[in-house]
């Protein structure tokens, strides 16, 4: 698996975005006028106290949800200007997502759970049952492909998601709080996997967490709080 982007600048540029959401007359600020830079490669960890938009933060680089003001750029693409069938096709080549409730179907095997972003593509059945293969390699989880997410422990799933977000070689991976719901051994095991994926196969990855050992694991941390970014956490 291999970065599939070149540019010479930052691969994620957000700039000067504000995020409004509105309950009923009420207006809430959750992003105030803030703006990031992410390298290619970089492994970014995004700390900041429940409520702080770091969530909010991360859809928007997804494409999960659109800023109210200022613009997201991935790749030097303005996704902001994308919608509908063009903001989906983005997202299912360029970005992975790694949830901590792992968002697996039951129903499902290992295997056929890690196949569904494939379902978007044009790839052959073969095609895919081999992308599946590699991605289940990469997680160490090749032994567990036939087995049901009830028949696996919470890092054996977390471990699931994470071959799922990466079996389309994504440009971008977006983790919100995957130890979230580990024991630490867990927990670690997982952060071990991420930093791999970064280190071994290059990929950019941004990491929300309320965990500083989570967040030591990354090569840079930033804290949200109130709308606003920093270096140092929040008081």
């Amino acid at each position: 698996m291999s970065d599939k982007t070149s540019s010479n600048g930052p691969l994620v540029q957000v700039d000067r975005v504000e995020k409004v959401f509105h309950r009923g007359s009420e207006d809430i600020h959750v992003l105030a006028n803030l703006s990031l830079e992410v390298p290619t490669g970089e492994f970014l960890a995004l700390m900041g106290p429940s409520g702080s938009g770091k969530s909010t933060l991360l859809n928007l680089i997804g494409g999960l949800d659109q800023p109210t003001k200022g613009s997201v750029r991935v790749g030097g693409e303005d996704i902001g200007r994308l919608s509908g069938r063009a903001l989906s096709q983005w997202r299912a080549r360029h970005v992975g997502f790694v949830f901590q409730l792992y968002n697996l179907m039951p129903v499902l095997t290992a295997e056929r759970n890690v196949e569904l972003p494939l379902l978007l593509t044009h790839l052959s059945r073969a095609q895919r049952n081999q992308h599946v293969e590699t991605a289940l390699a990469v997680v160490g989880l090749s032994h567990r492909a036939k087995h049901y997410p009830r028949t696996l422990s919470g890092g054996e799933q977390q471990r699931v998601g994470i071959a799922r977000a990466i079996v389309t070689d994504p440009t971008l991976l977006l983790c919100d709080e995957p130890t979230g719901d580990l024991d630490r051994k867990a927990g670690d095991e997982i952060l071990d996997l991420l930093q791999g994926l970064n280190r071994e196969h290059g990929k950019t990855i941004i990491m929300v967490t309320h965990d500083p050992h989570a967040s030591a694991r990354a090569a840079r941390t930033v804290h949200l709080d109130k709308g606003q970014l920093s270096n140092e956490p929040a008081k």
